[in-house]
Parts: C-alpha cells; structure tokens; sequence
C-alpha cells in the first residue's frame, strides 16, 4: 500500500506570548519571556508564585454565556486555537470537503484541573451539609477528550475524533496519530493539536510538591533557562495550539496554502521512572530514530531540533546526550532551541505549540533563541560545542525541524516536518 502525504493547511494559537500564530511567532524570534506572576489565583502562599500565562483574553469576546457554561479555559483555549487553524486553512468556508472525512484529536495531559478542583471543593465545604450538588456539566467540562468533541460539532466535522492522554507527549502523539490516519487514507484532513490551562492552586501546587517547578520568584522572566547550570525546574505555561494536517492531493485540488510537510514521526518508551527521563537518554534516542526511520531520512538531513528542553536538572542532560548519540558528528551542524525558555511548559500543548515553532522555522528559515542563557552559568555535563541558538534567532536554511516532546510515564514521541516539494 502507497502511504499519501500529508502537509500542513492551518495554524492557530493561543499562548503566553500572544494570541494568534503571527503574535506568538514574532515574540519568539525576539526573544520575549511569557512568564509573570500569577493571576488566575492567589499564589502567594505557594512556593512558586509565576508562570507563563495567556494574556488580555476575555471569554466572553469569543463565548456566549450559555456556551461558556460547558467550557473548562482549557477546552476555550483549544476551540479558540482551532477557530484559527480551520480558517486559516478555509475548511470553514470550502464546500467541496466531505465533513465525514474531516477530524479532530485535539490532546491534553491534564484536561479540565480547574473544573474539578472547583467541584471538589464545593463538595468538601458543602457536602456533609447539603449532600453531593455537583454541576451537571461537571464531568463534560473536565474530560480530557471534550476539546475535540466541541470543536467536531462547532463544524460538523463526522472523521476520527477523540483525544490524546500520554502527558507533555500528548500532543506530539496527536499529530503522530493524524499523520498516520491521514497517510493511511482513513481521513482526508484532521484537525489536532492539544490545549492546556492547569495553572490553578491543584496544578501548581502538584507540581511544586514534586519539586518540578522553579522558584525563582525574584526573576520570573529569566527562570525558564534551559541547559545552564542554576536550572531549577520548570516553568508551568497553559494555551492551545493547533494544525491542520492534509492529504496533499486534497490540499492541492482545493487550493490550500501548504506550510510544510509532515515526514515522520516516532514513539517510544523510557520504562524508567514515574517522572524522571532515563539519564542516557534512552527513549529518546529510540524516538528521534523512529521518526528519522518513519521518514526515510538521515540525520544529516535535519538542520532544526526543537528539544523538550524543559529547564529541569536531569531532563536536559539527558536530551543532550540523546542528540549526540543519534546525530553524531552531525550534532555540531544543527541549530537547537528550547522555546519553552519563552513559553514555559504547556503540559499537554506544549507539542503542539513547539510543531507550530517547528514550522514556522522551516517556512522563513529562521531558529527561534533559547534565552536566559549566562555564558558564565557553565554545566558540566552539558556539551556547549552545541549550537543551542542562545540569546538571539539565527537565519539558517532550515529544510528538516525535528521536534521532541516526553511525558511523565517515560512517553516519548517525535515529529519531523520538512520544506513541501511537489
């Protein structure tokens, strides 16, 4: 069997650096930090007090109050981000698609925290007085998949529709599973992508209790730092981001603007730890290689790694060695960049965020930074003859990006876009 090719038709969104892709991408080529303290709650009792959060956006200039009802923020974030991708790909407005053959794997990692949090809560105050009172939209605002659900149903999309659970991976593997259906013929475009929005008492209060978040509290804007020696955990960050991915004979019969093409991907597995990445960078080597496999290419073929890069102690070091052992001397020609130095983590987007980075770089041959680098902030085991793009954006042909993302679980999964050539 012929597999099809898929190319990219649509971007959308929403994120701590601004709220569309045009926004968002031209604060990364700059090198902007998202990251400021905490609004959505009062953190001051916690131990870390900022992230990276979406800014300026009012619900109510994109939901009416009957529909806003049924939305957790992190399924508004996702529907938003998709309003972008599907009009920035006009299947909004094409007549000629056939909606049975359009879907939507919209990922998160977490899904709807503040929902339950808030319903829990309730529940703890009020419920040994008053009995369970819970919301009858309780359990549809909170699920992990309901993103993709209302973004189906906003368009009448009838395709493969469900979402995507494998944590910071979440993401990457929704695109990874709209390739592969695409190229596979079950579909003729899906939408995908994965939103996120736990920066609430729960989601913050989780992750500092595992010592995975900086607290760098003094200087919000610099803590996301990623390879440098007084990296202190991460960021969080929340926002959506979306792709449209399309068969290429569909894409090109109606016209579409094509960003790039999708050329592989691949998963994988540490079977390590909860939480840690294995320290040699195991599942990650098996993920680049899979996907470099998946598409028929070789190492020197990339010229872009958009890295997990979290800003955590281990998380880096491991990466590092995982590019070194999977390029080799190749590892020296490649610009890498972590821009969660800009967005913070986006949990179960933050693929998907990292996808839309991946491609804008190989649309306008440009590298994102990593930022918040002190040359003096020297890490041992960090391999610094690497370009890690520090500080500024660097123009570059770019005809390959690979991007990684790894989730708590020992997920793993890798996705390679390239320049589209007929």
């Amino acid at each position: 069997m012929e597999l099809k090719r898929v190319v990219v038709t649509g971007l959308g969104a929403i994120s701590p650096l601004g709220n569309d892709v045009a926004t968002t991408w031209e604060a990364a080529k700059n090198g902007v930090s998202g990251a400021g303290p905490i609004t959505h709650f009062d953190a001051s009792q916690f131990k870390t007090k900022f992230a990276c959060e979406v800014k300026n956006y009012n619900a109510a200039d994109h939901f009416d109050r009957k529909k806003l009802r049924q939305l957790d923020l992190y399924a508004q974030y996702g529907i938003v981000a998709a309003r972008q991708a599907v009009k920035d790909a006009n299947l909004d407005q094409d007549t000629s698609i056939n909606k049975d053959r359009i879907g939507v794997i919209v990922a998160a990692g977490i899904g709807g925290l503040h929902t339950f949090e808030e319903e829990a809560g309730y529940y703890a105050v009020h419920g040994a007085q008053n009995g369970p009172q819970y919301n009858p939209f309780f359990i549809p605002k909170m699920i992990a998949d309901i993103a993709s659900g209302h973004i189906s149903m906003e368009y009448n999309f009838h395709g493969p529709n469900y979402g995507v659970v494998s944590a910071c991976a979440s993401s990457n593997n929704a695109i990874v599973d709209a390739f592969n259906l695409i190229r596979l013929g079950k579909a003729d475009a899906i939408v995908t992508g994965g939103a996120e929005a736990a920066i609430f008492p729960a989601g913050v209060g989780g992750f500092n209790s595992m010592h995975a978040l900086s607290t760098r509290n003094d200087s919000p804007e610099t803590a996301s730092r990623p390879f440098s020696k007084s990296r202190d955990g991460f960021v969080m960050g929340e926002g959506s981001a979306i792709l449209i991915l399309e068969e290429l004979e569909h894409a090109l019969a109606r016209g579409a603007k094509i960003y790039a093409e999708v050329a592989g991907g691949g998963l994988s597995a540490d079977a390590y730890h909860l939480t840690a990445t294995h320290p040699e960078g195991l599942g990650a080597i098996l993920a680049m290689n899979n996907a470099l496999e998946d598409a028929g290419m070789k190492p020197e073929d990339i010229d872009y790694i958009n890295v997990h890069g979290t800003s955590t102690p281990v998380g880096d070091t491991s990466e590092v060695k995982a590019i070194v052992e999977v390029f080799g001397k190749h590892a020296y020609n490649l610009n890498i960049s972590s821009t969660k130095s800009m967005t913070g983590h986006l949990l179960g987007a933050t693929g998907a965020m990292e996808a839309v980075f991946s491609i804008k770089a190989v649309e306008e041959d440009i590298v994102p930074p990593t930022i918040n680098h002190d040359p003096e902030d020297i890490d041992e085991n960090i391999d610094y003859n690497l370009n890690f793009t520090f500080d500024k954006a660097q123009k570059r042909t770019v005809r390959a990006a690979l991007s990684n993302s790894f989730g708590f679980g020992g997920h793993n999964a890798t996705v390679i876009f390239k320049k589209f050539e007929k």
